[in-house]
Formats: structure tokens, sequence, C-alpha cells
């Protein structure tokens, strides 16, 4: 996990700028192979560090783990366990707990005053490594060792057809009956970024609307099987109802996908 990722999402940035206006899970950051960076255990003393812009996202990644390792735990016990001052261990429990990473509850135990345990939320899970390329991978290959290539095209066909409905409903609801061409790709463009794939629409200087793709969210999958990139092809002539021509393609080598779009 970046320490960028983690100052995100403890209230540098707003969950809804980085999610979308509803969505507003965490995304983590990946490394250039597309993968979560280890969330192994820093070393050292949280406290050391605890006062600087960096230490602040440290300290985060360390609370974030010791929770999701040993479960609800006190701002004392905390502190006590990654070797950090309670104030500032209290300081970024209230700015996970903000951006909903974590969660407070009571604690009632015999007289005397109630104290706080702080736990992970579900929202967090996304920030923790996750390994979904392999599953896809894993799948398909199952899949293919059952009914060959053809299964593998036709399990994409029918995932191109349930995604083409989700669409147009997007589309029907958040654009007027008879919007311009280009205002359909924005959407499409806005759906796919959604997705990670840092898409946009842009109208180049030749007058021609493309949708850019600078990253692509299903990498792995997409230099295996081809079959996942006709699929995306196809979904995109069928929703804009137009001629859409692939110029470059990162499953190629090139710095994204670039779709050329006509009437």
């Amino acid at each position: 996990m970046s320490e960028l990722e983690l100052s995100a999402r403890a209230g540098a940035v707003n969950p809804h700028e980085i999610a979308g206006a509803d969505d507003v899970r965490p995304r983590p950051l990946v490394d250039g192979h597309g993968q979560i960076p280890n969330l192994a255990p820093l070393t050292g003393s949280g406290a050391a560090h605890e006062t600087t812009g960096s230490g602040s996202s440290m300290l985060r990644r360390e609370i974030l783990i010791h929770l999701r390792r040993d479960g609800p735990s006190s701002p004392d016990r905390l502190a006590a366990t990654i070797g950090a001052s309670r104030t500032g261990v209290l300081q970024q429990l209230r700015a996970l707990e903000s951006s909903r990473l974590v969660r407070r509850e009571t604690v009632r135990h015999g007289v005397g005053r109630p104290r706080h345990v702080y736990d992970v939320t579900e929202q967090a899970q996304d920030l923790f490594p996750a390994n979904y390329d392999g599953l896809a991978t894993g799948l398909l290959a199952a899949i293919r060792s059952v009914g060959g290539e053809s299964l593998v095209d036709e399990v994409f066909d029918a995932r191109r057809r349930i995604t083409t409905e989700q669409v147009r409903r997007r589309l029907d609801e958040r654009l007027p009956a008879g919007a311009s061409l280009f205002d359909r790709a924005r959407e499409l463009a806005v759906i796919q970024d959604e997705q990670g794939y840092l898409a946009e629409a842009v109208i180049g200087t030749d007058g021609v609307i493309r949708i850019l793709e600078h990253n692509c969210a299903i990498h792995r999958v997409a230099t295996d099987q081809e079959s996942a990139c006709r699929a995306e092809l196809a979904l995109f002539r069928e929703i804009l109802g137009a001629e859409v021509e692939r110029e470059t393609h990162i499953a190629r080598g090139d710095r994204c996908c670039s779709y050329r779009i006509g009437d």
C-alpha cells in the first residue's frame, strides 16, 4: 500500500472524489506490475516518525495492519503494540474513521467510564492484498479445460451482453433522448473510468472523437485472452451505435487503448 493511498483514505482526499459520487469504496493504487504493494509490517517504531507527513501514513498503515490481524483494539493497546504515542494513534484513528476505514464501538466493563475500541470496516478490505487476477486467470483456465476456446468466447460474449444492458440503463438515466455521439462517448468513458481504466473521451485536433483508456483494469486477463478485448470493442460499438476502431492497444505494448469513434 502506498503512502499516498493511505493519506487519501485518511481524509486528505474526499472518498467521493476518489471513487465517484455513488461509490465510496476505496480504490487501491497499484505498482508498475499491476499489483497492490505488499502490506508487510513496517520495521522500526511508528513513534519515531508520526509527526511527519510520511510518518502519519506509515502510522495509519501499521494501525490498519494490526487491526486486520488482531481484531478490535483500544488506542492504548494499539499505541503499546506499535510503539507510538497514544495521541498520535488516536489522531490517525479519527482520520481513518472519518474516511470509513475503521469504526468505533463503545465497550462497557463494570464500573467506571466505558472505553472505545476500533476495528477495520468492510471498506478497508480493498486496501489489503488481493489475488483477483489469479482467480480470473484460474477460472478461465478451468473453463478452457472444460469446453475449449469456444466456451471461453461464449463466456465473454455473455458477459458483454449483461454489461451492455447495464450500460444502456445508465446512459438512459443520465443522458437526454437524442444525446450527441460525443455525450454518449463521454458517459461511456466515465463508466469505464469508474471500473479502473483511467478513461476519458476527447475530440482530437482532427475533429475525431476518441475514448482513451490509460490503464487496463484486466491486464493479466487481456494479455492472455483476446476474447476480453474483442468483447470490449463489440460493447463500445453496440452502445454507441457507431463504427469504433481500436487504434492502440495496451495488451500489445502500447501506452494506452485508443478507440476512434465515427458515425
